[in-house]
C-alpha cells in the first residue's frame, strides 16, 4: 500500500515536471523567436540611417527620387498610362519598370503620402522633391512593408518547415535569411520594396 502511494506519488510529480518543463520550452520559443525578429527589425533600422545614392544631385537625384516619383506617377495617371509615354509620363525620367504589383503599391504609399505631405506628390513639381519628413515616410513605408509581408511571410515558411529540423535549427535557419545582407541594403539601403513579392512570393504553395 504504501509503494502504491509512493508510485502514484512519483507519478504526479513527473507529470507535473513534464508539463513545467513543456510550458518552460514554449516560453523560451516564443521569446527567441521574438528575440531573432527584434534583431532583423534592428538591422533594418540602423541600415535606414546609411546614405544613398543621388542625394542632392539633379536631373535624377537617385534611388529615393525613382520610388517617390513611381507614387507621384501612379497617384496622379489612370493606371492604363502608368508603363507607356504620354505628355504626363516622360518614360526618360525614372520610368516605372517593375511588374504592376509593385506600381500599386507605389499607388498606395503615395496615396498615403499625399494626406500626409501632399506638396511630394505634385505631378511635375514635385521632381527633386527631398525633405527629412518625406524620407522618414519613405524608410517607415519599407520598414513596415518588410515586417508585415517579407518577415511574416519567411518565418510561416520557416516554422511550418519539415519537422525533421528542430525548432533551433529552423530558428537559425530563419535568423540567416531574415539578415541577409541583400535583403537589408537594397530595400532599406535604397528605397526598394522587393520585400514585398519577396514575402508574397514565399507562401506559394508548391507540389
Amino acid at each position: 500500500m504504501s509503494n502504491h502511494i509512493k508510485t502514484n506519488s512519483k507519478t504526479q510529480e513527473n507529470t507535473v515536471f513534464d508539463m513545467f518543463r513543456d510550458l518552460c520550452e514554449r516560453k523560451f520559443r516564443k521569446s527567441s523567436l521574438f528575440i531573432v525578429l527584434l534583431i532583423a527589425i534592428a538591422y533594418r533600422i540602423l541600415c535606414s540611417f546609411g546614405g544613398y545614392s543621388g542625394v542632392n544631385d539633379p536631373p535624377t537625384f537617385g534611388d529615393y527620387e525613382a520610388q517617390r516619383h513611381w507614387m507621384e506617377l501612379t497617384v496622379n495617371l489612370h493606371p492604363r498610362e502608368w508603363y507607356i509615354s504620354t505628355p504626363d509620363n516622360d518614360l526618360d525620367y525614372w520610368r516605372i519598370d517593375y511588374p504592376p504589383v509593385s506600381a500599386y503599391l507605389s499607388w498606395i504609399c503615395g496615396y498615403i503620402s499625399s494626406l500626409i505631405e501632399p506638396s511630394s506628390m505634385q505631378l511635375f513639381k514635385s521632381r527633386g522633391y527631398e525633405t527629412p519628413t518625406h524620407k522618414l515616410f519613405m524608410r517607415s513605408t519599407v520598414i513596415i512593408c518588410d515586417i508585415l509581408i517579407l518577415m511574416t511571410g519567411v518565418t510561416l515558411l520557416i516554422m511550418r518547415s519539415n519537422k525533421k529540423y528542430n525548432f533551433q535549427t529552423r530558428l537559425i535557419y530563419l535568423l540567416l535569411i531574415l539578415l541577409s545582407p541583400l535583403l537589408i541594403l537594397i530595400d532599406h539601403g535604397h528605397f526598394q520594396y522587393n520585400c514585398v513579392t519577396l514575402g508574397m512570393g514565399s507562401n506559394i504553395p508548391s507540389d
